[in-house]
């Protein structure tokens, strides 16, 4: 049998890593398996300006490599690894890499979320140079700029809103001739004097050699191309919650994301935190906070189940 350990955390972006902090000082010993893609969404952010204590902004890899640090600093065993599989069907929990079994009594899933990508190899090579999925995070470098966002949804337009506060003019491209946001968002950007939509076009090619310079275009009923000057390219066509591990053994929302009361799931003993189960805000400050919770919530349910088990013993 595996040794068994307090806590095992899953995932090291801001939300893991938060938790391992506070797993750590409260003497739990957490294992964290971060896995290869360790660091989360911070990780293709270049320069994060909103994230409180950094006056002149911090790169994103280096405030995940603080955070690692000062996980270790208190006794955190981190493991890079990917999880293969996980059984939370009983107590203690079993969780599988490639060649290691770990056995915990409680488990933090903070495995995140992944933005969904158009596919386009310009658009990957300019990732961080102009192609962002987070205007919250990355729009203030744009000010007075011509901007564009690719999407038809809320969040496409809730970005070309945000966006619109900013920049000098907003161009919202979409392959459909409606948006299948709610009409109370869509009717607020065709309103809005700043932002402009593109109907009916898919984005061919983002233009641009160290930085994004324009996007070609093209009409998905003429089959006509176009070219459209910007700054800086939002995609925003939604995220996917790594979730894929836990289908079947916790429960998840329609869009994937888990369900949680606080950070609980509905498995006692497995709790979630950051993006994974938070559709809506999705910020490392939000999923940091989110981990402290997960942490102290752990901490608690681990205090009341052996308390539990010490009582039932003493009973018997």
């Amino acid at each position: 049998m595996a040794e068994l350990h307090e806590v095992i955390i899953i995932g090291g972006g801001p939300a893991g890593l938060t938790a391992a902090i506070y797993a750590a000082r409260a003497n739990l010993a957490p294992v964290i398996i971060e896995g290869y893609a360790a660091g989360g969404q911070l990780m293709i952010t270049t320069d994060v300006e909103n994230y409180p204590g950094f006056p002149e902004g911090v790169q994103g890899p280096e405030l995940m490599e603080l955070f690692r640090g000062q996980a270790e600093r208190f006794g955190a065993q981190l493991i890079t690894a990917d999880v293969s599989r996980i059984d939370v069907s009983a107590s203690p929990f079993g969780v599988w890499t490639d060649g290691e079994e770990y056995r915990a009594k409680s488990v933090i899933i903070a495995t995140g979320a992944s933005a969904r990508w158009l596919g386009l190899e310009s658009e990957t090579r300019l990732r961080g140079y102009g192609v962002s999925s987070c205007a919250t995070c990355d729009g203030f470098f744009f000010r007075d700029r011509e901007l564009v966002v690719v999407g038809g949804g809320d969040t496409a337009m809730e970005e070309a809103l945000f966006l619109a506060r900013i920049a000098s003019k907003v161009t919202v491209v979409h392959r459909r001739d409606e948006f299948r946001a709610s009409r109370i968002m869509a009717e607020r950007v065709i309103a809005h004097p700043k932002i402009a939509v593109r109907w009916n076009a898919e984005v061919e090619r983002v233009i641009g050699d160290d930085v994004v310079e324009s996007v070609e275009v093209r009409d998905t009923v003429t089959g006509a191309v176009e070219v459209i000057p910007t700054a800086a390219v939002f995609v925003a066509i939604g995220h996917s919650p790594n979730t894929e591990l836990f289908i079947n053994q916790i429960e998840v929302d329609g869009a994937g994301y888990i369900v949680t009361n606080g950070t609980r799931t509905s498995v006692d003993g497995v709790f979630a935190c950051g993006d994974v189960q938070d559709a809506i805000y999705r910020q490392a400050i939000t999923a940091s906070g989110s981990g402290c919770m997960a942490a102290m919530d752990a901490e608690r349910w681990l205090d009341s189940s052996a308390h539990e088990s010490s009582t039932t013993q003493h009973h018997a």
